[in-house]
């Protein structure tokens, strides 16, 4: 794209949340990007201006029929200054996967990026620096024609909002307790399971909150034909280590392809760790928690980075993983990408791009 960003600074700046409380996207920067898409003239009028409210018809197409695609990534303040995105290009080549299910057309990865570091740069000093927060960054696209029937919009928008956060669960690093799903389900193959779409997110809200009233932090979803095999938690992909060996769900279409995911298995292959993508099915994660070859699990995703799980609840039956603690791969894994992602360790993989 040979696109000029334009830029309108804000003249009434926000004053900053407090770093010790930030909890995770309920405060926003100063600045957002926006850039619009019209039919026949392609991606246009890429624009950085002040971040606030916009109008939209009643009738504007994404309230009706859910056409819009979103991603998340982060920013880190390094302790010599320094900002750094982690692996920002590989958002910007998921979200055209997601647009293509989405029938929405698809972005200059490459722009995109450039564009996210001239926002981030504009708002840097939002980024906060207190241990385990970030700046988290949610690009998103929507389907903006004023119109009720069902077909492909002919006119989008896709925006970059920025917000200051600190830890997405509130215990932290700490082991989460999960509820594995025994009656509905979130994504079947040859549906949008593998796209990051709102629609994913809204079908995942009923159980969640049941799991919720029952004291559990997330739900644990199985697959949607057999409700037999381990697909991924609600916001994070999913890990197990059993009998030395690291198994993760295989994506098959109804699972997203994760970046932290991903960087996760680089890691493991890297440190000679045997890790196995395929299918995994609860009864055979209760057997090995019986019998004691259940050695630790985790979820992986970009707003928990590395997410331990102490505890899974399956048909009234609690799966108890290393006595409820975090175990020493799993600290080993969030150790090694968090120390990447903020400058602590040498990026020896080329994941991190600093901002200028």
């Amino acid at each position: 794209m040979s696109l000029q960003i334009k830029i309108e600074k804000t003249k009434f700046p926000k004053p900053k949340p407090n770093q010790d409380n930030l909890g995770f996207g309920q405060y926003f920067t100063d600045h957002m990007f926006i850039m619009n898409y019209t039919e026949g003239k392609g991606w246009h009028d890429p624009r950085i201006v002040p971040y606030g409210p916009i109008p939209f018809e009643p009738s504007t197409m994404v309230f009706h029929y859910g056409q819009a695609v979103f991603e998340g990534l982060k920013a880190y303040k390094t302790t010599d200054g320094r900002v750094l995105l982690f692996r920002p290009r590989k958002n910007m080549e998921r979200i055209n996967i997601s647009n293509d299910r989405l029938c929405i057309p698809p972005v200059d990865p490459d722009f995109c990026v450039e564009a996210l570091k001239t926002l981030v740069n504009i708002d840097k000093d939002w980024i906060p620096e207190a241990e385990g927060t970030s700046l988290y960054i949610r690009p998103f696209i929507i389907a903006t024609d004023p119109y009720l029937g069902v077909r492909n919009s002919k006119t989008y928008m896709f925006m970059i909002i920025l917000s200051p956060s600190g830890a997405y669960y509130p215990g932290g690093i700490n082991p989460v307790k999960i509820y594995v799903e025994p009656r509905y389900v979130r994504a079947v193959r040859g549906g949008t399971g593998y796209a990051k779409t709102p629609g994913n997110y809204a079908a995942s809200l009923k159980a969640q909150d049941e799991a919720h009233n029952e004291g559990y932090v997330q739900v644990l979803w199985l697959d949607g034909v057999e409700k037999k095999y381990v697909e991924e938690v609600g916001s994070m992909n999913v890990f197990f280590k059993i009998n030395g060996e690291v198994i993760t769900p295989a994506l098959e279409g109804s699972i997203l392809p994760g970046i932290t995911r991903a960087s996760t298995i680089d890691l493991l292959n890297h440190w000679g760790v045997k890790v196995t993508e395929r299918r995994l099915s609860i009864q055979e994660l209760y057997e090995a928690s019986e019998n004691g070859t259940l050695e630790e699990a985790f979820g992986t995703g970009t707003a928990a980075v590395i997410s331990p799980i102490g505890e899974l609840s399956w048909e009234g039956k609690k799966m108890i993983i290393n006595n409820g603690k975090i175990g020493e791969l799993s600290q080993k894994i969030y150790d090694t990408i968090t120390g990447i992602q903020n400058g602590r360790l040498k990026d020896e993989f080329g994941w991190t791009l600093e901002v200028k």
